[in-house]
């Protein structure tokens, strides 16, 4: 049994508007707006690097646990845009936390990474204990080189979020999860070593709109729930155009569905953790309800967990 105990975040300061990007892109501000739903979005200072904002969203969920980094068994570090090729951010943030021993894993899935990592670490902590979870991304040094593609660069922000999974109680038993890839669509989105990022909006759009809907139901229906009695659905945070359509698809209000992405944008493996450690600490949380974790990345990779808040 895995429970979820806490959530956490870290946004750098600057926030950068519409406005701002379309002097860097040349995009329409309303444009924007109408085809995202993003209004802002923050970005790394220079210097400032993935681990940086890893390491500061992972204190801030010890915190709110009320642990300290000594207790963890196991680290799971999503990243799309570290800096180096090898060795990942993940060892980095050990050692930021003071962890000299204790393993930790790099999972490089864009935008699902975290949702991966939180099911892998409901399988793990029977033998690693507590497991903490980070996505963390600086999606701006990679969209903002040249050449710059205002499609695209318009949509990401930077920031890190972060979920401590136990196996000895938390707010939240997790009850299932299920995860997919299908490399057959890995070109719709990809990041190649030495060029820009390729994105078929479209098709990116019409697959998660499709799979991610599946994926909750599939999710929900091995623990005998349906989507209407979800209090809250916490998906990756790519458009929130996307997240109004699942919604629609799964017939549930969009109320159920907490949204950061027009404050933050597409912070690509951190969004859903940003996203749900907003909820959590702001929500009323009802007991007996289950909640749902949702996401869909480059791959593709896609999936979705249930908890049930006790």
């Amino acid at each position: 049994m895995a429970w979820i105990r806490a959530f956490g975040s870290y946004l750098p300061e600057h926030v950068a508007t519409n406005a701002e990007l379309a002097s860097l892109t040349g995009a329409d501000s309303e444009w924007i707006v109408k085809v995202s739903g993003i209004e802002e979005r923050r970005f790394a200072r220079d210097g400032e690097q993935v681990e940086d904002l890893a390491a500061a969203a992972a204190r801030n969920c010890l915190e709110a646990a009320g642990m300290a980094a000594s207790d963890l068994g196991l680290l799971i570090v999503s990243c799309s845009s570290a800096e180096r090729r090898f060795p990942g951010p993940a060892s980095a943030v050990a050692h930021r936390l003071g962890l000299s021993v204790t393993p930790a894993i790099d999972l490089p899935v864009a935008s699902a990474g975290s949702l991966f990592g939180m099911a892998l670490a409901s399988q793990l902590t029977a033998a690693h204990g507590h497991v903490l979870v980070v996505g963390a991304e600086i999606m701006s040094r990679v969209l903002l080189r040249p050449p710059v593609n205002r499609d695209i660069a318009v949509l990401f922000g930077d920031g890190a979020g972060a979920c401590l999974i136990s196996p000895d109680g938390g707010f939240a038993r997790i009850l299932d999860s299920v995860l997919y890839s299908d490399g057959s669509l890995s070109e719709i989105l990809h990041l190649d070593l030495h060029d820009a990022l390729r994105m078929d909006g479209r098709a990116v759009i019409l697959q998660a709109a499709r799979k991610i809907p599946r994926a909750i139901d599939a999710a929900l229906s091995r623990s005998s729930l349906a989507p209407q009695q979800v209090q809250a659905f916490v998906l990756h945070q790519a458009n929130l155009n996307l997240i109004l359509k699942v919604a629609q698809t799964l017939g549930v209000g969009e109320e159920k569905f907490p949204s950061s992405v027009r404050r933050y944008g597409n912070t690509s493996s951190a969004s859903m953790l940003i996203a749900a450690a907003e909820w959590w600490t702001s929500a009323q949380i009802e007991p007996g309800a289950p909640v749902v974790f949702s996401a869909f990345g480059a791959g593709v990779h896609w999936g979705a967990l249930a908890a049930l808040p006790c």
